[in-house]
């Protein structure tokens, strides 16, 4: 978090405002960080669209990444809070890892289904791992039967929302973290804002946003996409 923040600091004392978004440097050395989505938050959404999908009940696992993935780990973590929870009635039997390799991953979804025939969604918090796990599903008689979520891209979903194979997913949305990160940038150098927590901006079209704790701005709930909108993002 500290490797950037000699040059950084030089920007600064040159009177130059600098904003991070979607990975922070320690700080101490930025006036703003944009966040794209809390780890509460990840985990919240997966929970709810997985159990939207299984009608709140029924055996669920989990494809993660690596075994010693910190982030993967928080997310599981506060998803398996929010399950014991909030959901009752929906059972994490398995937690899988694919160490974001793609055969692995699909070897795995193999393997979880093998393992519980009783499955009825999968959530895998990974690009990689969700790709893996829709391929297999696609043509598996799993197809419609086991819902799949978690955290993926529009363009190597797509594919598998238009066949059905996938109802929902989530992830953010880089156009509009950037489109944040531009009107923070111009209320920093407008003088609207100076970074304290607490501060407040309009950013165009998304709306108003407050400085939080560490002159921070949060985007906002992970974006979920479906098939109403994913032919409408490209990345």
């Amino acid at each position: 978090p500290k490797a950037l923040c000699d040059s950084i600091n030089a920007a600064r004392d040159a009177g130059t405002k600098v904003v991070t978004f979607d990975s922070d440097t320690d700080p101490s050395c930025r006036d703003l960080f944009i966040n794209q989505a809390t780890a509460e938050g990840i985990a919240q959404v997966q929970v709810d669209m997985i159990a939207e999908q299984i009608g709140d009940s029924g055996e669920i696992a989990i494809l993660s990444a690596a075994a010693n993935a910190t982030n993967q780990n928080a997310w599981i973590e506060m998803m398996e809070a929010t399950l014991a929870a909030d959901h009752p009635d929906i059972e994490l039997v398995d937690a899988a890892y694919g160490d974001d390799d793609d055969q692995k991953s699909f070897d795995a979804t193999a393997a979880l289904l093998a393992d519980h025939p009783n499955l009825k969604g999968i959530i895998s918090p990974t690009t990689v791992g969700i790709a893996a796990a829709a391929r297999y599903l696609s043509t598996s008689d799993a197809k419609g039967k086991v819902a799949l979520t978690g955290l993926g891209t529009p363009n190597q979903m797509r594919d598998y929302v238009e066949d059905g194979t996938v109802t929902e997913f989530a992830l953010w949305n880089p156009g509009d973290l950037g489109y944040l990160a531009a009107w923070a940038a111009k209320a920093l150098v407008d003088g609207d804002i100076t970074g304290e927590e607490g501060d407040t901006f309009t950013a165009g079209e998304l709306g108003d946003f407050e400085v939080g704790a560490d002159a921070t701005v949060l985007l906002g709930d992970p974006f979920k996409f479906n098939a109403d909108n994913i032919g409408d993002f490209n990345f």
